[in-house]
């Protein structure tokens, strides 16, 4: 995939998935069917993203990325069961998210 189009879907994703989120919490009916595409999204640019000729720091922090993904989409899952683990789930998304923002190294 392209490296533009990966940032166009991964940002449409983003806002998918908050949106999603947001609005469950208002118990509307479609917002399962928000989240869940913006989940695939997300978890589609994490595992499209090259990692070919990286160091093993990179490596490390692409497949943590990817467990991340994994783990939104397991989230919208218990979205679509209307379990509240869904919350958990999506904690521990933006939890390793946010360590491998500011632990990734800047070229």
């Amino acid at each position: 995939m392209n490296g533009r189009i990966r940032d166009y879907v991964f940002i449409f994703s983003g806002m998918l998935v908050l949106l999603g989120a947001a609005l469950y919490i208002t118990h509307w009916l479609y917002a399962p069917y928000l989240f869940a595409p913006g989940a695939a999204g997300v978890t589609v640019c994490f595992i499209t993203a090259p990692y070919r000729g990286l160091g093993f720091r990179r490596r490390r922090l692409h497949r943590i990325n990817v467990l991340a993904g994994i783990s939104i989409i397991v989230s919208s899952v218990f979205m679509f069961r209307e379990r509240m683990e869904w919350v958990v789930f999506l904690l521990i998304a933006a939890l390793l998210l946010t360590y491998t923002s500011f632990i990734n190294p800047r070229d």
